[in-house]
């Protein structure tokens, strides 16, 4: 439905993209998704955070596209995050879609954040009721990453439980 003094309806978001939250377990997380509940592992990806913060995402995909995300941080035991936190929402849209929602936010007064993860580029604003949503611009070759990915999946998520924290993820522009 349109805001009564727009004529077009603005731009929303086509699907949910990923709900996420914080495990200390990911072995666990992943027998239970995978192996218990048969939603197959597809993506881990190894990371640093623009703060240096090592940590391990991954993905279980839904049957829609849609997908079960969990972050496990290398430093866990020294910096713990509260696994009751509310992780976050994340809404597949596209770059214009995107552009417009970050425009609204920022016209109301909302602070938002742009990342590009490489795979991905997302728009992170937080919603008055302390809830963390994303909006995500796949990357144009989303599915042949998506394949790359699934394809090595496992391994990535042993190399990271057997300690080595190397990120993996080669798209995501790195600072210095």
């Amino acid at each position: 439905m349109a805001h009564p003094s727009s004529p077009v309806p603005p731009r929303r978001p086509q699907r949910l993209h990923h709900a996420a939250w914080v495990t200390r377990d990911q072995e666990a997380t992943r027998h239970f998704y995978e192996d218990i509940l048969g939603i197959p592992l597809v993506a881990t990806w190894a990371e640093k955070s623009p703060t240096g913060r090592a940590y391990c995402h991954t993905f279980f995909a839904l049957e829609d596209g849609s997908a079960l995300a969990f972050f496990q941080y290398a430093d866990q035991d020294e910096h713990p995050v509260e696994l009751r936190s509310p992780g976050h929402l994340a809404f597949a849209c596209d770059a214009e879609t995107q552009r417009a929602l970050k425009e609204r936010l920022e016209a109301h007064g909302y602070a938002v954040r742009l990342t590009d993860h490489g795979y991905c580029v997302s728009l992170y604003v937080t919603d008055p009721n302390n809830l963390q949503l994303e909006f995500t611009v796949d990357h144009p070759e989303a599915a042949r990453i998506q394949a790359e990915q699934q394809a090595q999946a496992h391994a990535a998520l042993r190399r990271w439980l057997a300690g080595d924290r190397t990120p993996n993820n080669w798209l995501r522009p790195h600072t210095t």
